[in-house]
């Protein structure tokens, strides 16, 4: 195994230009659950010690789940600050995905102390976002603190399933996590929504 497999040292690379041009505490911030049709939508901001590296630091979709984990609780450890915010399935519904990503996001921003004077935001939408900031597209890939961002929300979110999962046993959230899987559709289709479902994701049943 070589080093690139364990380390992405242009992960750095924006934060270092961003250091450069004065500014001093950076978050990024990356959320996990757009797609799914049931469950809120999850967002983290991250603030990280400049420089710092964390083997398998990357996007979550190209981390494995079991290094996912050991990631979450190293990140958590060793953060300037971090935070954790969604918006539920009930604001998904009545402001819509995008906006719900965005709320999630601004709650998760706000949460942070100290506060960050920038921003880098996964995407290229940043509407609701308050503080100064940077949009990134596949942000997860290019900077380290959205990649950390990426990781707590996606773990985060993957432990609310797992849990609700005993609530709504019948729907198998654990194996799915709330995505439009076959699967999925199947449950659904035998046994009806439930109150965490999201109505206006569910016009194809």
């Amino acid at each position: 195994m070589s080093k690139a497999d364990v380390f992405w040292p242009d992960l750095w690379a924006l934060e270092t230009e961003l250091y450069a041009s004065g500014k001093k505490l950076i978050c990024g911030v990356d959320e996990a659950g757009a797609g799914p049709l049931a469950g809120p939508v999850y967002a983290a901001a991250v603030i990280l010690p400049p420089g710092l590296m964390l083997p398998y630091l990357n996007d979550s979709k190209k981390v494995t789940p079991k290094r996912r984990e050991v990631l979450f609780h190293e990140i958590q450890e060793q953060a300037i600050s971090y935070a954790i915010a969604w918006a539920d399935e009930a604001e998904i519904d009545t402001m819509n995905i995008l906006n719900a990503r965005m709320l999630a996001m601004e709650r998760a921003i706000g949460l942070l102390e100290p506060e960050p004077d920038f921003a880098l935001i996964d995407g290229n939408y940043n509407r609701g976002i308050t503080i100064s900031n940077e949009t990134v597209v596949k942000g997860d890939a290019h900077s380290a603190s959205i990649a950390a961002a990426s990781i707590l929300a996606k773990v985060s979110r993957d432990h609310y399933m797992i849990q609700i999962a005993e609530q709504y046993p019948q729907y198998q959230f654990e194996k799915h996590k709330g995505y439009p899987t076959k699967l999925h559709y199947e449950l659904l289709r035998k046994c009806g929504p439930c109150p965490i479902h999201r109505k206006t994701f569910l016009k194809k049943l």
